[in-house]
C-alpha cells in the first residue's frame, strides 16, 4: 500500500478543522459535518480542549484518507472500512522508515470507537461500525531512563544562579522533582497556587479536569518563594501576568513548550540524551517507592486515576529487590567468619558453581 504523505505533520487544532472542510461538508449527515456537530456537543458537556484537540485531529485524519476513497457519509462506513483504515496504519512508515508504535495506532483509533457510538446512541446512524473493532495491543514499557538522586543533583547544580533565569530554572526544576507535576499543570500555575503555612500546591484542573492538593517539599519551597519574592517582581513586564513561572521577557507565563526549552538544556549538558520534565516524575515516584512510600500515596502525588499507571514503578524500583536477592541467593552468600579473600578463593575453585 502506498503511503501518502499528510497534509501536515503538526496536531491540527479544532479551530484548523473548522477552517478545513471536506467533501459534502454541508450536508448533515456527512462525516466532516457530524465531526463538527460532535465537538459542539462534547464542548456543551465541558470536555477538555486538549482532549478534543487530540480526538478532532485523529478523526479528521480518518475523514480526509476515507473521502480519497470516496467514502462521505456516516452511513457509508462499515466495519471493512474501518478495517482497511487500520490497515493503512499498520502499514504507514515515518520520514525515518519506522512505523506507528501500538500506542499511536490506538490514539488514532480510539476517537473514532467514541465518536460512532455517539453517533449511533444518536441515531444518526442504523449500527456502530466501530463496536467490535479489536485495537492493537499495547507494549508495555519501562521508562528508559531512571534518574538518580545523584544525577537529579548534579542537573540542578547546572543553574547559573548568578542569573535571574538561573534562579527561575532552579526554582522550576526543584518543583518537578519535589511533586512530580507535569508540565501542562506547571503551565498552569499561578502565584497563589503555593501554599507557604501549609507547604502544599494546588493543582487546578489538572490532566481528566480534576483539582488536586500536593505536599510541597521544604527545600522547594524555599527556591520558589527566592523566585516569588526576590526575582520574579524585577522580571514582569505586564502586571496582569499572574503565572507563576514567567517568560524571561516578562511578557507572559511559560508555556508547555517553554518549559520544556527551559529544562531540556540542562538534561542535556549532563549527559542525559532523551526525555525532558517526565525524567523527574519518574524519578520523583521510584525514589519515594525505594524509600518506603505506598503505593497509593504516590498515585495521589501523580494524579493517577488508577493504581495501575502507578504500579509502572514497582517494575523500576529495583533497592529493595536487590537487597533480598543479596540476602537469599545462595550464590551472594559468605559462610560465617568467612573473610572476602577466602571467599574469592573458594570461587577459583569452583565451589560456587
Amino acid at each position: 500500500m502506498a503511503n501518502r504523505k499528510p497534509r501536515s505533520n503538526r496536531l491540527l487544532s479544532v479551530d484548523d478543522v473548522y477552517r478545513q472542510p471536506v467533501g459534502p461538508a454541508s450536508h448533515p449527515k456527512s462525516l466532516y459535518h457530524l465531526l463538527l456537530r460532535f465537538v459542539r456537543w462534547r464542548r456543551e458537556r465541558n470536555w477538555s480542549e486538549t482532549t478534543l484537540k487530540v480526538q478532532t485531529h485523529h478523526s479528521y485524519r480518518f475523514i480526509c484518507w476515507a473521502s480519497e476513497r470516496g467514502v462521505n457519509y456516516a452511513g457509508e462506513v462499515t466495519r471493512p472500512v474501518l478495517e482497511r483504515w487500520q490497515r493503512y496504519l499498520y502499514d504507514w512508515r515515518k520520514s525515518n522508515g519506522e512505523p506507528l508504535s501500538s500506542r499511536t495506532q490506538r490514539t488514532a483509533l480510539q476517537p473514532l470507537q467514541v465518536w460512532f457510538s455517539w453517533m449511533s446512541g444518536q441515531g444518526l446512524i442504523l449500527a456502530n461500525p466501530a463496536a467490535d473493532l479489536e485495537l492493537p495491543r499495547l507494549e508495555k514499557h519501562l521508562p528508559r531512563t531512571i534518574l538518580s538522586v545523584e544525577q537529579v543533583e548534579d542537573i540542578m547544580n547546572l543553574c547559573d544562579l548568578t542569573t535571574a533565569q538561573g534562579i527561575r530554572d532552579r526554582a522550576l526544576l526543584e518543583l518537578l522533582w519535589s511533586t512530580g507535576i507535569r508540565r501542562g499543570e506547571v503551565a498552569r500555575l499561578d502565584i497563589w497556587s503555593m501554599d507557604v503555612s501549609r507547604r502544599v500546591l494546588t493543582i487546578r484542573q489538572g490532566k481528566g479536569c480534576h483539582d488536586r492538593v500536593i505536599p510541597l517539599g521544604e527545600r522547594a519551597q524555599r527556591w520558589l518563594l527566592r523566585w516569588v519574592h526576590q526575582v520574579r517582581p524585577g522580571i514582569v513586564a505586564v502586571p496582569e501576568c499572574k503565572a507563576l513561572f514567567v517568560a524571561m521577557d516578562g511578557m507572559a507565563g511559560l508555556t508547555v513548550n517553554g518549559i520544556t526549552q527551559a529544562v531540556v538544556p540542562y538534561l542535556r549538558d549532563s549527559g542525559i540524551e532523551k526525555g525532558s520534565c517526565h525524567l523527574f516524575r519518574h524519578a520523583m515516584a521510584t525514589q519515594m517507592l525505594e524509600n518506603g512510600a505506598d503505593l497509593r500515596w504516590i498515585q495521589a502525588m501523580l494524579g493517577h486515576r488508577s493504581v495501575e499507571s502507578t504500579q509502572i514503578y514497582t517494575q523500576v524500583s529495583i533497592r529493595a529487590l536487590q537487597a533480598v536477592h543479596a540476602s537469599t541467593h545462595p550464590a551472594e552468600q559468605v559462610e560465617e567468619g568467612e573473610t572476602d579473600a577466602a571467599a574469592d578463593d573458594r570461587e577459583k575453585r569452583g565451589e560456587y558453581d
